[in-house]
């Protein structure tokens, strides 16, 4: 087991941006005036669970359509730009479907909100270039976040406030743009070699 605090402060907040679990709290909180009580431990864990199942199955899975690594951590780059567009922009290019009471802490939060198309991808591009151990510490570190985020959520949005959260969802907007960039740099090049 080879430990690098560069691999896994990176995948830490790639994982970070790409989740944007505080640019979230707006919907989060709106999810929860919805439905009334969202389960954070269940949320995290789920979510947790998914990247996790998808870190080491994702590859299986794609094998089993044809498509490599590199091909699909291009497509990442792409979904990656578009969520950073929308962070740095403050457009909806991803359309929410209507939530029910009972299942809310899985369906939209856990998945596609934390777990999403943005952080599955991104797993699979991280996996390409870093080793498997430090994007599993990513992954934990990332939902101890996420729950501590969706269990402080009201406190965090009255001390940041509206422009607040705006500030930080553009500034990793930004982040988020130059990795998608690196991502697809790096893997096209593999492409066409």
């Amino acid at each position: 087991m080879q430990l690098n605090f560069k691999e896994i402060f990176t995948a830490f907040m790639v994982l970070f941006a790409v989740i944007d679990i505080v640019g979230n709290i707006p919907i989060v909180i709106d999810l929860r005036k919805k439905v009334g009580h969202i389960q954070s431990e269940k949320a995290s864990i789920i979510a947790g669970v998914i990247m996790t199942l998808f870190l080491f199955l994702g590859k299986s899975i794609l094998n089993l359509i044809g498509i490599d690594v590199n091909s699909f951590a291009v497509a990442g780059a792409f979904i990656l730009f578009f969520i950073a567009l929308e962070m740095i922009l403050g457009i909806t290019l991803y359309k929410q479907e209507e939530t029910n009471p009972l299942t809310a802490s899985v369906f939209p939060l856990a998945f596609p909100l934390i777990a999403g198309p943005g952080s599955l991808t991104t797993l699979l591009s991280l996996r390409a270039e870093f080793r498997v151990e430090n994007i599993i510490l990513a992954i934990i570190l990332n939902v101890i976040l996420i729950y501590i985020v969706l269990k402080t959520s009201r406190k965090i949005e009255r001390f940041l406030g509206a422009n607040g959260i705006n500030i930080i969802r553009k500034v990793f907007g930004v982040i988020l743009l130059a990795i998608a960039v690196k991502l697809f740099a790096h893997n096209i090049k593999v492409l066409f070699v």
